[in-house]
């Protein structure tokens, strides 16, 4: 729907390295293409292609987006769909996870450290001064409650129970095909 609000979440410090590993995996391909670097054994650049997809899907990849009255959770090889109103919990430790309908789903595209959640813990319900990812928790819930007054649905209800039956895991296709492509192309390399 046009002029619907989208809030974007995820860990600028696992994009920042995951850029720079593309970029130094792009900068050890191009040394190979242009022979600045040596003769490299053919199987180099899908191992190449596979550190940099692996770069890609592990750390710039996966995040978080509330798209109206959606929640994607975007992981490394597959997304998961949840509608708002059917979120019972959201919980950032390690990575972020959502319970729906008596089930977990996780991302990495957000996370804390065990550090910084005791931290939090201790700080109580003041807002400033906490760890992005007790933001983005704290967020998360407020945009569920907001979602769950909107659609005059109740926690632990039949509506809610209903909602959690539309959550939908859809397969990250092209990353999942350029993984099988590399790795019948570096399997057909060591053979050379």
């Amino acid at each position: 729907m046009a002029g619907q609000e989208i809030e974007r979440f995820s860990a600028v410090g696992s994009r920042i390295i995951g850029g720079l590993g593309l970029a130094v995996v792009v900068l050890v391909a191009l040394l190979g293409v242009t022979g600045a670097g040596g003769d490299y054994h053919p199987a180099v650049y899908p191992v190449c292609g596979l550190l940099g997809l692996l770069f890609w899907a592990t750390m710039i990849r996966p995040r978080v987006v509330v798209n109206g009255d959606d929640l994607h959770l975007h992981g490394s090889f597959s997304d998961v769909t949840v509608p708002l109103a059917a979120v019972e919990d959201v919980v950032v430790r390690q990575w972020l996870s959502v319970q729906v309908g008596g089930q977990s789903f996780t991302t990495v595209g957000v996370s804390r450290s065990h550090r910084q959640g005791v931290r939090d813990d201790r700080k109580g319900d003041a807002t400033f001064d906490k760890s992005y990812g007790a933001i983005v928790e704290a967020r998360l819930r407020s945009l569920a409650v907001s979602a769950r007054d909107r659609q005059g649905v109740r926690p632990d209800s039949a509506e809610q129970a209903a909602l959690a039956e539309q959550v939908r895991r859809t397969p990250a296709r092209v990353e999942l095909a350029l993984l099988a492509v590399l790795g019948v192309a570096l399997a057909v390399t060591l053979a050379l």
